[in-house]
């Protein structure tokens, strides 16, 4: 085993002179040093993560001097009687470069008050990096003529960076490590160093570059580049011999410094969430020990917001009850509540304000008051609404009117009243739809349907391409081709020319026969909730055709903005409940994207982990639909007289552990669940109930399979769900586990694709040792609008043993009826007297 060897460079050579070098020479470590080596965790406990698709963000922060004292009647006062010391770790207490004591005026402390100690204005902050953070999971592939290319990523506008190492794992075809080449490796334009690709860089050894701390910077570019003096370039069709992959495991670890921001309404939703954070972002929220209702909704809200930011990234919702944070952190409730060693300050209706942490004032805490519910929504409503003003800590809010969403307007779900076109697809997440150079990436249209869509058996979706390929004669048009797939499934090549054999004449007679224009029939089943076109120009060129062309980019290929999807056809009709669509789209919740037709239940005493779950929930709600939940209601526990609540008369979003015996045995009465000494099972269908199933065609459910799997299995989580007792035309959807661990674990579930393609029927299952399983258990019932006459023909085809019994029922009848009328006129002819 080789030993990792040290720095190539001490700190102290400068910028300068490491960029005067050209290149930086590489270390080579094994793969079972580098395996056995921990990855650098954070020491404040956050990541980060790119930036992309965010809309309109409030501004970045203006790294303005330490804000003024506040008046002390804005001021949270903060309990003295507890040393603020104690909440600061050996880490964050370890000698910084800048010791200077903070400001700490913004707390208010009481005069017999000790003074507090010196915290630096800075903390250090760890992270690792990789190529599958930085959007490429598969890693990143050179082939062919595409021997260059790079990769995006971000790091938080207020972390400085003070060290940053590459670890970088490849993957190289035979054939290129018997040429004579080299792996270029670029930061930001700036050469980092040479690589030669050889069978002992190959898959096994880890290579780290210790990269100058100063050429790291908010956004950034790491770009690599096969470099042969062989001229592989002039090799025409060898894509699939010659290539060399990035590892997804390769990362840039980095270490560096927090800086003390200052405390401006207007960095929202910094330093909370930051959107050029890569890794998945960590926002606490905070509730006094008096925990409403109220606190919950506006939480939500704010979650489902935040959600909605992080697009592609993770996000998580931390709970603290009771407690301040340790970093940065959201706290809501009324004025005066306790939360902790801080005492929630005055206000005479909602407002907004930003504070130092009083355990560490490089951290701040957002203050989300109000004195009842109306106030505490209008004060989230506001911070989600609109940019926050800029240069001030404490925003009193005014009263406004919230807008309700209407049924299936999601601002990302596509459009069904109408043909959409693919440039609004594409804009929203600042696709283009033009392609340079003959090797290029894949062109992707991205677009979210609602999960209920339904088209017949038979009907088709158009999808209309107008496209261009490039008009160069040394473009072999007969072999070139552009490839449409969707969500990963081929659908079509479409030719340059038309094909036909008089399309052919025409073409060699010199007329033009170019096809720039295509509709596709889109099978209804090929779309989901989350959907993905893409467009790929297969340019062949000719074998004549000159070197220089296969790394031009001066040509362009591209696809027609007025190119369209046409859902209109379609219907909002399905069956519930149905799990994949909650997991995919949040649906039946988001049918109203602003949870103004949803309730979020809770036990009578909700814990940390109950909290955390539903922000959860709510933020991936938010993610789906590109709404904020700014009409969630959240009720605590059930009582008798709820079936008389018009709260209750809409689909419901319920978090449990098993351990809830009361409230469980409550919300799942008149279920196909139920609860017994803290195990969830399966009621047993009586034999009328297997009767009616069978008559009805319903042969797939599996009661038995599923409590014999449950009364198999200890520790698990997963989702229940079932017709509501209380509006039969809604559903109940329950989150649960057999404790508060097992429950936090549903999101870190929901980011396997593997899982959420398994979670289906209505008891979805999932252990650490099995993964999911999915069972049918209760009956199904029709939900959405159609025609008539078609939900005729829908019944009779899910109902066809019924439907097969009123068939010879019926000739039964008009058989008899006829045997009895053709008897009577034999007997008149014969002359012989009728029976009766």
């Amino acid at each position: 085993m080789k030993r990792p060897l040290k720095k190539l460079f001490t700190r102290r050579l400068t910028t300068g002179l490491l960029l005067s070098l050209g290149v930086l020479p590489l270390v080579q470590t094994s793969a079972e040093e580098s395996a056995a080596t921990p990855a650098t965790t954070q020491s404040n406990g956050q990541t980060t993560a790119p930036d992309g698709g965010i809309g309109n963000l409030p501004p970045a922060p203006s790294w303005l001097p330490p804000t003024p004292p506040v008046p002390a009647a804005d001021v949270p006062q903060v309990d003295t009687s507890q040393p603020v010391a104690s909440a600061i770790s050996a880490t964050d207490a370890a000698p910084q470069p800048d010791t200077t004591p903070v400001n700490t005026s913004p707390v208010a402390a009481s005069q017999d008050a000790t003074p507090a100690p010196v915290i630096p204005l800075v903390q250090p902050v760890a992270s690792n990096i990789t190529v599958a953070d930085m959007g490429q999971p598969n890693g990143l592939t050179l082939s062919g003529g595409q021997l260059q290319s790079g990769i995006i990523f971000t790091l938080p506008g207020d972390q400085v960076i003070t060290d940053a190492k590459l670890s970088l794992a490849l993957k190289i075809s035979p054939a290129l490590i018997a040429r004579d080449t080299t792996l270029e490796l670029m930061l930001n334009g700036q050469p980092l160093g040479n690589l030669p690709l050889s069978q002992s860089s190959n898959g096994g050894d880890v290579y780290e570059l210790d990269v100058p701390a100063a050429m790291v910077v908010s956004s950034n570019n790491l770009s690599f580049r096969v470099h042969d003096i062989n001229t592989m370039n002039c090799e025409k069709d060898q894509s699939d011999k010659y290539w060399v992959t990035v590892l997804p495991s390769t990362s840039i670890g980095l270490e560096g410094q927090q800086l003390n921001i200052s405390r401006n309404l207007g960095n929202f939703p910094r330093p909370f969430f930051d959107p050029l954070q890569m890794q998945e972002s960590k926002v606490t929220m905070a509730f006094s020990s008096t925990l409403q209702p109220q606190d919950v909704s506006a939480a939500a809200m704010v979650a489902s917001y935040l959600g909605m930011l992080s697009d592609y990234r993770d996000i998580d919702f931390p709970v603290v009850l009771n407690d301040l944070p340790e970093q940065n952190g959201i706290l809501f409730g009324k004025p005066g509540d306790k939360i902790g060693s801080l005492t929630l300050p005055a206000s005479n209706g909602p407002s907004i304000q930003i504070i130092d942490n009083p355990l560490n004032p490089v951290y701040k805490l957002l203050l989300v008051l109000g004195n009842d519910e109306n106030q505490l929504r209008q004060a989230s409503y506001r911070l989600i609404s609109a940019a926050m003003p800029n240069n001030t800590d404490r925003l009193p809010v005014t009263q406004q009117n919230i807008p309700t969403r209407k049924p299936y307007d999601a601002s990302r779900w596509i459009d069904t009243s109408r043909p959409v076109t693919l440039g609004e697809l594409a804009a929203r997440d600042q696709n283009p739809l033009t392609a340079a150079g003959i090797f290029h990436n894949e062109i992707h249209v991205p677009f979210r349907a609602a999960p209920d869509l339904f088209m017949w058996d038979g009907h088709t979706i158009p999808v209309r391409i107008d496209y261009r390929f490039p008009t160069e004669n040394w473009i072999d048009e007969d072999n070139s081709q552009l490839n449409v797939s969707i969500n990963g499934t081929f659908l079509r090549n479409l030719t340059v020319n038309k094909v036909g054999l008089l399309e052919n004449v025409w073409r060699r007679l010199g007329g033009d026969s170019r096809q720039e224009s295509y509709t596709i029939k889109l099978p209804p089943y090929l779309i989901y909730g989350d959907n993905q076109l893409a467009f790929y120009f297969d340019i062949k060129p000719k074998k004549d055709a000159p070197c220089s062309i296969l790394t031009s980019e001066n040509i362009k290929s591209r696809i027609d903005p007025n190119s369209y999807i046409d859902l209109s056809s379609s219907y909002h009709f399905t069956q519930l409940p149905n799990l994949s669509y909650f997991v995919g789209a949040s649906y039946p919740f988001s049918k109203q994207a602003d949870f103004s037709g949803s309730l979020l239940l809770l036990p009578p005493v909700p814990t940390a982990g109950d909290i955390h779950t539903l922000l959860n929930m709510a933020a991936r709600s938010g993610n789906a639909t590109g709404v904020p939940v700014s009409h969630a209601q959240v009720v605590f526990g059930l009582k008798d007289n709820d079936g008389e609540n018009p709260l209750f008369d809409r689909d419901i979003l319920a978090i449990t552990t098993l351990g809830d015996s009361a409230f469980n045995q409550q919300l799942l009465e008149a279920s196909p669940f139920a609860i017994n000494n803290n195990s969830l099972s399966v009621k047993t269908p009586t034999q009328l109930q297997r009767a009616l199933d069978a008559l009805t065609g319903d042969w797939y459910r599996q009661p038995v399979d599923a409590d014999r799997y449950l009364s198999s299995t200890g520790a698990w989580r997963g989702f229940i769900s079932y017709r509501s007792r209380w509006s039969p035309d809604h559903v109940v959807v329950v989150a649960t586990g057999t404790d508060d661990q097992q429950l936090l674990k549903i999101h870190d579930d929901l980011k396997s694709a593997k899982i959420n393609a398994g979670i289906r029927g209505d008891l979805a299952i999932i252990t650490d040792e099995s993964g999911i399983r999915s069972f049918a258990v209760g009956k199904q019932f029709p939900t959405g609008q159609m025609p008539w006459y078609m939900m005729v023909v829908w019944y009779a085809s899910t109902h066809f043993v019924i439907l097969s019994l009123i068939t010879v029922l019926v000739s039964l009848l008009i058989g008899l009826s006829l045997y009895v009328l053709l008897a009577r006129h034999a007997a008149k002819r014969l002359g012989k007297k009728p029976k009766k």
